[in-house]
């Protein structure tokens, strides 16, 4: 999909591809009847097939990949019990925790690496390209991995071989290595957006998966920090550089690693073949019902509120396993409160926020800034649902800590 065709760009949500209604063309009619064809136009426009393919996409990436976060810290679990002493090292464990400090700096960081290929963009395009693939091509292994390990499980005892410095790696992760690797290669040749989807997604996943958030008040700091940039970016960056920034990074296609290496050559066959990219940055669907419309969604978008309902997950899951245990009692019979998940409320939440900035996109008639809808919709439900179930300072500082119990308790 050519990225001229509609503006899209990391943090920033769906815009349609297609082009709107223009008020001055509407039928000389009174305000009542401009007004519900208005909420009709906008109406079908939501529940066009790329829209509803947003919604659905995304949603499954953040569930798909916060319950591989959860399955993950089981596995590290069960190896603790069989070696007899906590594995706290996160390389092994293949895990990042983000902390106070580098939630705070992460917008900062993300902001100076926006300016830079804003500016830099045309000397730095190939290095952004065979970084991008480099990247998608781990992340899409991941992705793969359990499908791998499910094909090989009745041939492969599930040893580990040495490859020297390079490490120990089972026969699932190395047909998923090599399975991303392939479909990379296709997608540098081509081009074609299902592919480029496709290695989105595994970005979406392993991010979500692989990266942790210890606490409510590194989650609150880091998706307050990304809304102040997403909002900056968007609608004030224009004003000290006279154009949007986010958008001209992110609608600029980088040359293709493949047409530079031939051109260098002399081999004019391929650099005529050989297509720009759009770098794997976002989400592309484009509709059923109209060739010419589509919709794109940024990664950021699903990544940054994915890490939150990770978290929530995973302290649902401690909750469950401490009310289950046996040294901790009996609990309470649970109120109606009680019986809701923070990951269902939260994920609500997200839900809501994606409708809210569809309609917004459609009234404004112009990108929106996801995170603007989405911080909101899903981390006000959550502070509230936490305070009204007593969890909210324990969420908000130390959440995972075991608690022993007393040795005497009181008949």
């Amino acid at each position: 999909m050519d990225a001229k065709a509609g503006a899209s760009f990391n943090d920033l949500f769906i815009r349609s591809g297609s082009q709107y209604l223009d008020a001055h063309k509407m039928p000389a009619a009174n305000q009542e009847e401009q007004l519900a064809q208005a909420a009709s136009v906008t109406a079908m426009s939501v529940m066009d097939s790329s829209r509803l393919s947003t919604f659905v996409i995304s949603i499954l990436l953040i569930v798909y990949g916060s319950f591989r976060s959860l399955n993950l810290e089981q596995q590290n679990k069960e190896k603790e019990k069989e070696n007899g002493y906590p594995n706290n090292n996160e390389q092994e464990n293949n895990v990042q925790t983000i902390d106070t400090c580098q939630a705070a700096f992460l917008p900062i960081g993300a902001s100076v690496s926006l300016l830079i290929m804003f500016l830099f963009f045309d000397s730095l395009q190939m290095v952004f390209a065979i970084c991008t693939a480099v990247l998608a091509t781990v992340a899409f292994a991941f992705l793969l991995l359990p499908m791998c390990q499910y094909l090989i499980r009745p041939c492969s005892s599930g040893q580990k071989i040495s490859f020297g410095v390079c490490g120990r790696f089972t026969a699932a992760e190395l047909m998923s290595f090599f399975l991303s690797f392939f479909i990379v290669c296709i997608w540098v040749l081509t081009g074609h957006w299902l592919l480029m989807d496709a290695l989105g997604m595994g970005l979406c996943v392993a991010f979500i998966a692989l990266v942790r958030l210890p606490s409510l008040k590194v989650s609150t700091l880091l998706l307050v920090g990304l809304l102040v940039y997403d909002v900056f970016w968007v609608f004030f960056s224009s004003y000290i550089f006279s154009t949007n920034v986010m958008v001209k990074v992110a609608t600029r296609p980088a040359e293709n690693p493949v047409g530079i290496f031939a051109k260098k050559l002399h081999l004019t066959g391929l650099v005529r073949d050989a297509p720009k990219l759009s770098l794997p940055g976002k989400l592309v669907f484009p509709s059923m019902q109209n060739s010419s419309h589509f919709s794109m969604l940024g990664l950021g978008d699903i990544v940054m509120p994915g890490l939150l309902l990770c978290f929530v997950l995973r302290y649902d899951a401690y909750k469950r396993s401490q009310l289950t245990s046996v040294e901790m009692g009996v609990p309470p019979p649970p109120n109606y409160v009680q019986k809701i998940t923070y990951f269902h409320c939260s994920l609500i939440g997200y839900f809501l926020g994606l409708l809210t900035a569809t309609v917004s996109s459609e009234v404004f008639k112009a990108a929106q800034p996801a995170l603007l809808y989405l911080v909101p919709f899903t981390l006000l439900p959550l502070l509230t649902m936490a305070y009204l179930k007593g969890d909210l300072r324990r969420m908000w500082h130390e959440p995972f800590i075991v608690q022993a119990p007393p040795k005497n308790l009181d008949v």
